[in-house]
């Protein structure tokens, strides 16, 4: 195998990876709310959204150490044992107990930052400038087919049920958690990038300094233990210095809406249509259906500003400013179609009356443009990071993450709280601003680097 054909083969593994474990990850944050609500069992008191909070505030706090991590053991073992992480946050909902489950939850926080860290640093040393676009692209796609096949099997064992008994749950929850080992061993499979692969593909260096040199495959790398702790030092030094460049300062607010909507669709938007009495007796089953729908759009969008690289005459910020209309009219037929208490309604679900009569059609069709907006911001930033900061992948990625994961606690924690109308006002002004600093952002990018060859998704 060539080359370029090894470090193709890479990201497509890569994808698969993360496909299995978020199949087995967003279904579970997709229906844990309602699962909780439906356990039958005075002494648990957890709540889904308290314990995505946890989990992405965690998250957030272990970005600044995840670089540290990946740069000593090196990304593929750092994906494998957070794989195996976040299969023990999902085993948990087998028999959930309060203190296991919340324990849990700090866990796969810390996790998810040294999987993220790692996944981005082998998207950036397995990419030129010519291609990194189009991995962003299919690694993108592929991740999302996650939300199809878990949510598929959600709506088919609870199509037509009011409750959720302790038998479905623990039968979804062993079948997620074996479908997230799977991916978990898959990342195995990937092999170490020949440097020859930048000329083959004309584009620049794919070295990255995290990246261990010649280490065993799925090994840890064999250095003095001086020149560990210097490597994580400087991995953590490196990764706060990004955190004040210019371009990471501009990119943070878009970055930061990208959380808030992650929290929206991977959680509240799901707990919304369960609610809704409106919606009749199948209203459980749709939150699988409406899974398969964001799933749908974000599949799309991979597709269009990734795999087919279908937008390098109209640039990055068409595709952002794509990505924040198509919100915007989700946003607003959202508002119309579900009732304005849904998100926090409580077991027997909402019966307040929405603008219009609650539609299951106009619901759907809400999901799948959550998925496709969703999928313009972040193959956007996914690219111009990791082109950006190439040399630097594994900090730059973590910083990404930070500040994503954050923004993410800080809504999942109000969403306990806030009604529906004002979740939205909240996400569409941080989207705007968003878009605004994204377009400056391309413009310090595209002024800094005019004599490269740099080319848009």
């Amino acid at each position: 195998m060539t080359p370029a054909g090894k470090n193709l083969m890479n990201i497509i593994i890569l994808g698969f990876g993360f496909m299995f474990i978020f199949t087995a990850f967003q279904t579970c944050g997709n229906i844990e709310q309602t699962v909780i609500k439906n356990f039958n069992n005075t002494e648990f008191h957890g709540s889904g959204y308290t314990s995505m909070a946890i989990i992405y505030g965690v998250f957030s706090a272990s970005n600044l150490m995840a670089p540290s991590v990946v740069a000593v053991i090196g990304p593929q073992l750092s994906m494998f044992v957070s794989g195996l992480l976040y299969s023990g946050y999902i085993a948990v909902f087998i028999h959930p107990l309060t203190w296991s489950f919340y324990t849990a939850s700090v866990v796969v926080g810390i996790a998810a930052a040294v999987l993220w860290t790692a996944q981005g640093n082998l998207l950036a040393i397995n990419s030129t400038d010519s291609t990194i676009g189009r991995n962003s692209g299919i690694f993108w796609a592929l991740l999302q087919f996650s939300l199809l096949f878990g949510n598929l099997y959600i709506y088919l064992a609870w199509h037509g049920k009011t409750t959720i008994s302790d038998k479905d749950r623990q039968t979804v929850f062993i079948s997620l958690t074996v479908i997230g080992l799977v991916g978990t061993f898959l990342f195995f499979l990937i092999q170490r990038p020949d440097t020859e692969a930048t000329t083959t593909e004309g584009g620049s260096d794919t070295c990255d300094p995290l990246l261990p040199a010649d280490p065993p495959e799925g090994s840890l790398t064999v250095t003095p233990a001086e020149g560990r702790c210097s490597q994580a030092w400087n991995a953590f030094k490196k990764a706060v210095q990004l955190s004040i460049t210019k371009e990471m300062m501009l990119l943070g607010t878009s970055i930061a809406y990208t959380g808030l909507e992650l929290t929206f669709y991977s959680g509240v938007y799901g707990t919304c249509i369960g609610a809704m009495t409106r919606f009749g007796d199948d209203a459980k089953g749709l939150i699988g259906l409406s899974g398969i729908c964001i799933g749908l759009g974000e599949i799309l969008g991979g597709g269009l500003f990734g795999m087919l690289n279908k937008c390098y005459s109209c640039g990055r910020n068409s595709v952002v400013l794509l990505g924040l209309l198509t919100h915007y009219l989700a946003f607003f037929l959202i508002f119309l179609n579900i009732a304005n208490d849904a998100p926090i309604a409580s077991q027997d679900g909402t019966h307040l009356e929405a603008y219009i009569t609650p539609s299951v059609t106009v619901a759907l069709l809400c999901s799948f443009l959550l998925g496709l907006g969703d999928s313009c911001f972040n193959t956007q930033l996914l690219s111009i990071v990791g082109y950006v900061f190439r040399e630097n992948s594994a900090p730059a990625f973590a910083i990404f993450k930070f500040i994503q994961s954050i923004s993410a606690a800080v809504a999942f924690f109000y969403s306990n709280y806030l009604l529906l109308h004002w979740q939205l006002l909240i996400m569409a002004l941080l989207g705007f601003l968003g878009t605004i600093t994204f377009f400056v952002a391309e413009l310090v990018v595209a002024a800094a680097r005019r004599d490269s060859d740099y080319s848009s998704i």
